[in-house]
């Protein structure tokens, strides 16, 4: 059986990192993404540093031989940060060089003769790196094991290659130098190649992961107050009516409607108008508990699902709408009112989201009939949307009915 060339297996894993190095800096810079440009800059630096170790060898000093291996654990280190930088952390700089000099101080304090003990020394800090960049890769829990697990597993099996061996050669083989010259440095060199690879494979996998739901995101959200918009909100809601249903409790919508809004945009302006939905939308987070859901769904017009009772969400609509009141608006031209009405409708357990929102927009229609900034709860709801739509669109001046829809 051939045996294979360290020093080519080397050259070959210098070679690849190198390349996928280039190509993270490449695409970090096309995306805008600090990450990548760690990692592909810890690429490059890591495939540097063994470039010249397995080309130099003997021919390098001691100084340089160990500022090579120092450049090498500072690598490790940026791709720690990398994790961190992805995940939105600050990079921990005195981290990224502790690696370094804990290896410059075993270095310049152990015997010259203890090379195994130097090899197990640089091995435990790769591995204690490997370590940390998979509990930052792991970080999102939020994420499904079947989608995560690579990010964990790769860093992990990369740091059992490097202990592993040089346990078994310290403690089974202590005296054959044999061991540490061939079979490690060739397990090494092949390892060096799949973890590049493999690494590479994850971050990409992450960073499709990360614009997909981020494009998700944007589709599902409303740009000027960052609330759900009407998809988005439909969305979430069929969620949640479906969660309460399975455990046998009542749903509560209302419809918000910010009154005069149209004579505020003429009066004011239309960033004036602007301003104002911002300030309604953070009355109403404000005021919702975190598993309430609310949303934007057209215009002036805003939405709130809450998983209670119907007594229960018109008190919380009462408070939005004191809240709303008091907000005290004041241009240029003086104090701006700033009032809304509300329809409130709640339902069983299973009742959908558009019976619901058909009922909240009649009880909104009565609030707006009488006087306006005031809260009015839906009597019953509708038997069904089309006898409830027939029955709107016979009102004289009544506002169609907008049922959301995904």
């Amino acid at each position: 059986m051939m045996s294979l060339d360290s020093i080519t297996l080397y050259l070959v894993a210098t070679m690849v990192a190198a390349l996928l190095g280039a190509m993270m800096v490449f695409f970090g810079k096309q995306e805008n993404s600090p990450a990548l440009k760690w990692w592909g800059t810890a690429y490059l630096l890591g495939a540097s540093s063994v470039a010249l170790w397995t080309a130099a060898g003997d021919k390098l000093g001691p100084h340089l031989y160990l500022a090579l291996n120092a450049v090498g654990f500072v690598a490790c280190g940026m791709v720690w940060n990398a994790a961190r930088v992805f995940h939105g952390r600050k990079p921990n700089w005195p981290g990224l060089v502790l690696g370094a000099l804990a290896w410059v101080a075993a270095v310049s304090l152990l015997d010259p003769a203890a090379s195994m003990l130097r090899m197990i020394i640089g091995a435990s800090i790769v591995s204690v790196y490997a370590a940390l960049t998979a509990s930052e890769l792991w970080v999102e829990r939020r994420k499904s094991l079947q989608r995560r697990w690579p990010a964990f597993v790769v860093p992990v099996m990369h740091g059992c290659v490097l202990m592993l061996p040089i346990l078994i050669g310290s403690f089974l083989r202590p005296h054959d130098a044999g061991f540490s010259s061939s079979i490690w440095v060739t397990v090494f060199a092949v390892e060096i190649v799949l973890y590049a690879v493999g690494t590479v494979f994850v971050i990409f996998m992450l960073v499709s992961e990360r614009t997909v739901t981020a494009h998700r995101t944007a589709a599902s959200t409303d740009p000027l107050t960052g609330m759900l918009n009407r998809r988005g909100f439909s969305e979430a809601c069929g969620r949640v009516i479906d969660r309460e249903a399975k455990a046998g409790r009542p749903v509560t919508v209302m419809i918000f409607d910010i009154d005069h809004f149209k004579s505020i945009n003429d009066r004011f302006g239309h960033p004036a108008g602007d301003e104002m939905l911002r300030l309604f939308s953070t009355v109403v987070v404000n005021n919702l508990r975190i598993s309430d859901l609310s949303g934007r769904i057209g215009g002036e017009e805003f939405a709130a699902l809450l998983p209670c009772s119907l007594e229960e969400g018109v008190l919380v609509a009462e408070r939005v709408r004191e809240a709303f009141e008091t907000s005290g608006v004041v241009v240029d031209e003086g104090p701006v009112d700033t009032t809304v009405s509300i329809g409130v409708a709640g339902g069983p357990a299973g009742t959908e989201l558009e019976v619901l929102l058909a009922s909240a927009d009649t009880a909104l229609y009565q609030a707006k009939r009488g006087g306006r900034n005031r809260v009015e709860a839906a009597e019953e709801l509708p038997l069904s949307l089309e006898n409830w739509r027939r029955q709107s669109a016979a009102r004289v001046g009544a506002p169609q009915a907008r049922p959301v829809t995904a």
